[in-house]
């Protein structure tokens, strides 16, 4: 009988290792790998039955592989058994090297636990050496950092003996080359799954680029994209159509811009204080025409896993039309709307913007406050605004602090939303303060009706005479042309710098600044002298008088007192005149 010791059946059975072993690198997939291990130790080492239990991620093992007896495969195969069970059985019996045997005279204790388990039938031994169909044998399997892969189990050796050292040794041998075939195997297939993974997420990527370029290029409204950081921060980088049609430039040339660039200059402080995420302000654009356009700026930062913020993403919205409308409400909320005059709201704005709560006691007289303003100081040693020039009407002029127009006042021109006068708004601030100390010109009455050559802030109260009588006998449609005719020749008759308003009915009040006494009164002369001539209405001719009350604006009072004062005047200058002379003028 031939014997392992025989140098012939070594050279055998390394062919048969060497051929197995070659197999186990031809597999594909980690299933395939794990079945051609075992059907390498049925085919090639000499075994009728062996499994494989694969190390799952919880730590206990499965049967992943059986080859030998399809009845025994059908029923163990997917079975689990607890990693304590395996640990147990991996250090009980006989240590072969990196195997592990247990004789069935130690491994009666292991019937009942739940390592899953196939016996056959069979004699008992005869021999010391011969298989006992109890008997077991494993071989461990461990990866190259030392962790447990999983555990080869091996029954009924072909030639009915336990396997000698040679045959121990090719198991060893086999068991390490399957290690290494199953790592590999898992590799393989965990980098199939970050392949496939990634593949999906790039086309996910590509999917979600292109809905965003989509999204981006055909939106109804403009959209840009800004560099954020750097020696070109804020510098367009991709502008959409709708933006550059809004703003009337072709993309190549927007691109040497930034929003800096192209903002309103009165609008740029608005645009540094807008945050980059989250940041919304409104502002005007300009135009390649020179025009400006006003628009809502959005802005979200488009990040960067790795080097975090990048680009700035702003959707730019026309709002022009909703400005023009909000113009158009706030115009109507601060003026009259049959002679577009600032109403009686406005008016005490303008009038209160001019008047601080400093009390009586603490005024200074009209010619300490002229003198301070010549020297450019207030009464109180606040600095005051320049004073004492002429103006080609032959008015005095005096600066105001604040940045008021040329006599105190703005110009019935456009409001903040594109012009001068920031007092042309519903609710506009009034600037009142409370110290005698305060920043701005305080505003002096002359202290008689002589002209001693203080300037002041006279309001003109002004009643028109016999205007009921036209609106009783012609109607309301005469009344209301009249109304506008009085309104434009107010306005004509009054500097740039002058307000005119309308109370209500047929009450006008007009605030010149830097007026004496006798220019008031000369002023109050040339309005009712341009009042006083006929007006046609409808091919007819109608006329009207005008009564005047001067009053005088002065630190301490409140709008109303100055107008109740101005109208207590008018009306003693009314009764002064008979009927009929008030209606001649």
């Amino acid at each position: 009988m031939e014997t392992e010791s025989e140098p012939y059946v070594r050279l055998a059975t390394l062919r048969q290792l060497h051929r197995v072993v070659a197999d186990l690198n031809t597999a594909r997939s980690l299933a395939d790998t794990l079945q051609t291990v075992v059907d390498g130790i049925v085919v090639g080492l000499g075994y009728e039955l062996a499994c494989v239990n694969l190390v799952r991620p919880d730590g206990d093992l499965v049967v992943a592989a059986f080859a030998g007896d399809p009845a025994a495969e059908a029923l163990i195969t997917g079975r689990v058994g607890s990693r304590a069970s395996w640990e147990r059985r991996l250090t009980m019996g006989e240590c072969w090297d990196g195997l592990r045997f247990i004789p069935h005279t130690e491994g009666w204790v292991l019937l009942e636990d739940d390592v899953p388990q196939w016996h056959t039938d069979g004699p008992d031994p005869r021999f010391e050496d011969e298989w006992h169909p109890e008997d077991r044998l494993y071989a461990p399997m461990y990866a190259s950092g030392g962790e447990l892969l999983g555990v080869i189990s091996v029954d009924r050796p072909r030639n009915g003996r336990r396997p000698g050292a040679w045959g121990r040794e090719a198991l060893q041998m086999y068991a390490f080359q399957a290690a290494i075939a199953i790592s590999n195997a898992r590799l393989r297939a965990n980098m199939q799954r970050a392949l496939v993974r990634l593949e999906r997420e790039q086309q996910a990527l590509r999917a979600s680029e292109e809905s965003f370029r989509q999204a981006f290029e055909y939106a109804p409204s403009g959209m840009a994209i800004a560099e954020m950081g750097g020696d070109q921060h804020g510098r367009l980088l991709r502008t959409n159509d709708a933006l550059c049609r809004l703003l009337g430039r072709p993309a190549s040339v927007l691109r040497r811009y930034s929003f800096s660039d192209l903002v309103h200059p009165e609008d740029i402080g608005t645009l540094l204080r807008t945050s980059a995420e989250g940041g919304r302000a409104e502002l005007r654009l300009g135009r390649r025409d020179g025009t400006y356009v006003w628009v809502s700026l959005r802005n979200s930062v488009v990040a960067d896993a790795a080097d975090g913020p990048r680009f700035l993403l702003t959707h730019v919205e026309d709002i022009e039309e909703r400005k023009r409308h909000e113009l158009q409400l706030a115009h109507r909320a601060s003026h009259d709307s049959l002679t577009g005059l600032p109403n009686s709201a406005e008016l005490r704005a303008r009038l209160g913007a001019r008047l601080c709560r400093r009390p009586q006691s603490a005024r200074a007289s009209a010619i300490e406050a002229l003198d301070a303003a010549f020297e450019g100081r207030d009464a109180h040693g606040g600095q005051a605004g320049q004073a004492g020039q002429v103006g080609p009407d032959g008015y005095e002029v005096r600066a105001q602090a604040g940045g008021a127009g040329e006599h105190g006042f703005q110009s019935d021109g456009p409001d903040r939303y594109g012009g001068s006068d920031p007092f042309d708004f519903p609710g506009a601030p009034t600037a009142p303060t409370d110290g005698p100390y305060d920043h701005h010109v305080h505003t002096v009455a002359p202290a008689t009706d002589v002209d001693d050559g203080t300037k002041g802030l006279a309001v003109l109260f002004c009643d028109l005479d016999g205007f009921k009588s036209i609106n009783d006998r012609f109607g309301h449609h005469t009344g209301d042309a009249v109304l506008i005719e009085v309104a434009r020749r107010l306005t004509t008759g009054v500097r740039d710098g002058d307000t005119v308003a309308r109370l209500g009915g047929d009450e006008f009040v007009v605030l010149a600044d830097g007026l004496g006494a006798a220019d008031a009164a000369d002023l109050a002369v040339r309005l009712r002298n341009a009042i006083i001539p006929p007006i046609r209405v409808d091919g007819r001719a109608v006329r009207v008088g005008a009564s005047f009350g001067i009053g005088w604006a002065s630190c301490g009072m409140s709008a109303d007192e100055v107008l109740r004062s101005a109208d207590q005047r008018m009306y003693i200058e009314k009764r002064s005149r008979s009927k009929a002379h008030r209606r001649a003028g």
